[in-house]
């Protein structure tokens, strides 16, 4: 029975140093001021339609999404998956969910489809934390 728990523990420790790991190469993989420029590019094009980063539209703030709890932001209604997730938002979480919200978040309301290009996902990444409004 210990040795299951050891090997559960073992398992969570290493995935979630991977993802730090995955994380801090991304922002090395590309100079940040490049990103963010294309970030804000993609930004506009595919997430402002629901986003800002001050105020509540028909998605939530995301100027403070980064390292934060998901659904956490005040005065949103989130949907009931999106509620009892225990996702914080590092850059290996917002990577996957860029990706494809529906399948790292099974029930979210948000309809977007999500990102293919790595590099999209990067720059809207490097642009979120380069704007957060802590």
């Amino acid at each position: 029975m210990k040795k299951d728990w050891f090997l559960i523990i073992l398992v969570v420790l290493l995935a979630s140093s991977m993802c730090w790991y995955v994380g801090r190469s991304y922002a090395a993989d590309a100079p940040v001021a490049t990103n963010v420029v294309q970030g804000e590019k993609v930004f506009k094009k595919k997430c402002k339609i629901c986003h800002r980063f001050t105020k509540n539209k028909m998605g939530p703030a995301l100027g403070n999404v980064v390292d934060n709890k998901a659904g956490s932001v005040k005065k949103y209604k989130y949907s009931k998956a999106m509620k009892k997730s225990e996702i914080i938002w590092n850059v290996c979480n917002l990577n996957d969910f860029l990706k494809k919200p529906k399948k790292v978040i099974k029930g979210t309301k948000m309809v977007f489809k999500g990102l293919k290009k790595q590099s999209d996902r990067d720059a809207v990444i490097a642009f979120l934390k380069e704007n957060q409004t802590k």
